[in-house]
């Protein structure tokens, strides 16, 4: 964002905070204008098949706002992998009057049309975790998804190697996210550029509707069946899909499994880690993003407009933003980056069906 002379940055800042202002009334007539110290945050969120919302980025993110703003009210809304329900959620939430909406859309060309209708209120959006197509966004927050898909390929790759296994033995199949997710694009792009270049082979692959690890599932299980033992590793874009391959590899009497990848570090994909069934997952810290998401959306209230640390371009417009660095988490770096963190305990992650797992990666 560029800086301007202290007069202009004066009256920005005076427009800034009347719109934050206009946008408590909501366009609703003779409504008083909310004090920014009670003002309402929208929180949407896209489904409940990813455990990380409701477990992770909803209570970071409610946690932030009540120690920066204790008399701010959060309104919270879990699309569940619907996006007419996201849209009557965020319609509700404006119509209640919040001062800013924060986003994570579960179809990014489909929330377009909240961006719209938030802009026409004198409402900002902030696009959370994924990025929505739309000009009109406030600011971007996320990881670097690219990077992503390239950690999970590459340490796939370099598994495939360390076992010996030769590009002409068999290939690889990709389970991708879903097709209404911006950033399962991404993650696909990345993951790609490093199979592509790697020699093996790409058996087939599918972007999973609404990231749901059942279909996922039904998927591989029809891929076993046409592929067999040439499966050699399986690039699945999220831990719950690399759940729902893994158990269609089972179901088929694999053994040993193939190398599978995984990402958001949860705790059902840390425990297949730890067994064995799952190679990896890409650990991307949730408490950083959902707490400076939660701080941006009170400088919004407040007609606060920080710089972003980068600029993402949507239809030839910038938008400040922020994008965290994911770390590729295997079995011998789940104590010193995951639990370290203290995204998980140890007592939460070595339950008694995993003590022994636990005791042989050193996690006692």
């Amino acid at each position: 964002m560029n800086r301007a002379p202290r007069a202009v940055a004066i009256a920005i800042a005076a427009a800034f905070t009347a719109l934050a202002l206009t946008a408590c009334t909501n366009g609703v007539g003779g409504s008083e204008p909310t004090d920014p110290s009670t003002a309402k945050i929208g929180l949407l969120l896209p489904d409940s098949v990813t455990a990380r919302y409701d477990a992770a980025d909803r209570p970071y993110f409610e946690a932030r706002i009540a120690q920066l703003c204790p008399d701010c009210e959060v309104l919270y809304g879990n699309a569940d992998g619907d996006t007419a329900k996201q849209q009557q959620q965020a319609e509700s939430m404006l119509t209640q009057g919040v001062s800013v909406l924060v986003l994570d859309p579960y179809d990014g060309k489909a929330a377009a049309s909240i961006v719209g209708l938030a802009t026409a209120r004198g409402v900002p959006v902030i696009s959370y975790d994924r990025l929505i197509d739309s000009p009109d966004l406030a600011y971007y927050i996320s990881f670097d998804n690219e990077l992503v898909g390239r950690l999970q390929a590459q340490a796939l790759v370099d598994r495939l190697t360390q076992l010996g296994v030769d590009p002409s033995d068999g290939g690889i199949l990709m389970v991708n996210g879903a097709p209404t997710d911006n950033n399962a694009s991404q993650f696909k792009a990345g993951a790609h550029a490093v199979i592509d270049a790697s020699g093996y082979e790409v058996l087939a692959e599918f972007d999973t509707p609404g990231w749901d690890p059942a279909k996922a599932q039904d998927w591989v299980a029809g891929q076993i069946t046409r592929f067999g033992s040439r499966i050699v590793g399986v690039y699945a874009a999220n831990d719950p899909t690399a759940g729902g391959a893994i158990a269609s590899l089972k179901a088929a009497g694999v053994d040993p499994l193939p190398p599978v990848t995984g990402q958001d570090a949860e705790l059902a994909g840390l425990q297949r880690i730890l067994t064995g069934d799952q190679y990896m997952t890409v650990y991307k810290a949730l408490r950083p993003e959902a707490e400076r998401a939660a701080e941006l959306a009170i400088d919004l209230a407040n007609g606060r407009t920080p710089d972003g640390e980068v600029h993402t371009e949507v239809d030839g417009t910038s938008i400040p933003s922020f994008l965290l660095e994911p770390v590729a988490v295997t079995r011998d770096r789940i104590g010193e980056v995951v639990i370290a963190d203290g995204f998980f305990t140890l007592a939460q992650l070595c339950t008694s069906d995993y003590a022994t797992a636990c005791a042989e990666a050193g996690l006692t």
